[in-house]
């Protein structure tokens, strides 16, 4: 991996050039941003299972409609976001709204108090997150060599995720030193929120993905790069007929599909402490062994990605999901198996998160990339907010082991299938202005 300084913006540039095989500052500095961002947000979200389970003595269905909403809350709005930066072609600015308005909600969090206040604050967190992350992939996408996508994104994901692994592991340390330090854990989450948006506003440049196409247009007899069309589109109007390009939809509906049957990390969590028992001030733990799986994968599974297709990736990552189900549905209770759980979720967010992104913003024309993207995960998230609300009845009315199971059976019946409908998919290009080939 090369990370170069070099493609800084002159004066008067819009954006930096996109340099071949190496990964421009701009990913750097987002991922740098995202680290902030999720050291603020993972914080609270791993404290967060147990405050409505054992603090607020709650049960899993009250859990289940909260876990829900941090999944899909962002839904509509990540279309929304990605439109915005589509059609003002400012995905900076855009994703500087959805920043910021994470940031105040962690202000907000110090003086709220009760489950309703908590779980409006969460609801508006989630919507600032939808709105950022497609206009952020699309700078991503549009900053990075196309034959070299899968490991930028994770490059980015590499920075995002060692903030995901610090934010429960200053959780634990908090919890550890100061019983029921919540309010401190807040604090720091403001701390670092704040961070992270005065690196978004002063340091990433305004990248503008359809002036960038117009002005880099292919060298004559330069052979195209795989995943990049022969000739960039100029700064093509925004049309939602790109977003309903058909290869586009078959990424929609197998991606909504296995969605169905991705529960949360949540109960996975609460699934393992309820059967193992160990105490409550090791939880925040949980979230940093998946998330130091994640970290030490993202670009290898990336690069993987790049080579063998990253729709052969996206679907059989799913198959570490499934095995981690299976090792928090059995009976027993031993710590190779959590620990193996932990291990199997960092492989699936690895083979998934940005694999999802590369693949919708390789598959959209320039003019919709970021609401191709922000469409793709508006997918995974509401269908996820369903299988969370789902799993949580599922398992207050047949118990753990049962639930976790049935779902697992479930999963396993539908990777091959989706395996075989993304046939083809690896070799398509972008088709511009979104016509079917």
């Amino acid at each position: 991996m090369y990370i170069t300084l070099r493609d800084r913006p002159k004066a008067g540039q819009q954006s930096p050039p996109r340099t071949k095989g190496k990964v421009s500052s701009v990913v750097v500095t987002l991922g740098v941003v995202s680290l902030m961002t999720d050291i603020s947000s993972e914080a609270v979200a791993a404290i967060l299972p147990l405050y409505v389970t054992a603090a607020l003595g709650l049960t899993t269905i009250a859990y289940g409609f909260i876990d829900g909403l941090m999944q899909g809350a962002s839904a509509l709005v990540r279309i929304a976001g990605g439109w915005a930066a589509d059609r003002g072609d400012h995905p900076k600015w855009v994703a500087v709204v959805g920043y910021g308005l994470s940031m105040v909600t962690r202000a907000g969090l110090l003086i709220a108090s009760g489950f309703a206040a908590i779980t409006a604050l969460v609801a508006i967190d989630r919507v600032g997150k939808g709105i950022r992350t497609a206009p952020r992939d699309a700078m991503i996408t549009a900053a990075s060599d196309p034959a070299h996508l899968g490991r930028s994104f994770g490059v980015h994901r590499t920075l995002d995720t060692i903030g995901a692994a610090l934010g429960p592991l200053l959780a634990f340390v908090i919890l550890w030193a100061i019983p029921d330090g919540y309010t401190t854990v807040f604090v720091l989450s403001l701390g670092c929120a704040v961070i992270g948006f005065a690196l978004l506003a002063l340091l990433v440049p305004d990248v503008r993905p359809r002036r960038r196409a117009a002005a880099e247009p292919a060298e004559p007899g330069e052979p195209a790069e795989p995943g990049e069309p022969a000739e960039k589109p100029a700064g093509r109007p925004f049309s939602w007929r790109s977003v309903a390009e058909p290869r586009l939809r078959r990424l929609l509906i197998v991606s909504g599909v296995l969605g169905l049957l991705t529960i949360g990390d949540g109960f996975i969590y609460l699934a393992l402490q309820s059967r193992d028992g160990f105490a409550t001030q090791w939880f925040p733990l949980l979230y940093v062994g998946t998330n130091v799986a994640y970290l030490a994968l993202a670009i290898p599974v990336g690069r993987l990605a790049d080579r063998v297709g990253r729709a052969r990736v996206l679907v059989l990552g799913h198959l570490a999901l499934l095995a981690a189900y299976l090792c928090a549905g059995s009976a027993t209770g031993m710590a190779g198996l959590t620990v193996a759980t932990l291990v199997l979720l960092g492989v699936f967010y690895a083979a998934t998160d940005g694999v999802l992104a590369a693949l919708a913003g390789q598959l959209a024309d320039t003019s919709v990339r970021a609401a191709a993207i922000g469409t793709a995960q508006t997918v995974v998230a509401v269908t996820r907010m369903i299988a969370a609300a789902a799993f949580g009845v599922l398992w207050y009315g047949l118990g753990r082991s049962p639930a976790m199971l049935l779902v697992a059976a479930l999963l396993a019946v539908a990777v091959p299938v989706c395996f075989l409908a993304l046939r083809g998919l690896d070799s398509a290009r972008p088709v511009p202005g979104g016509v079917p080939a």
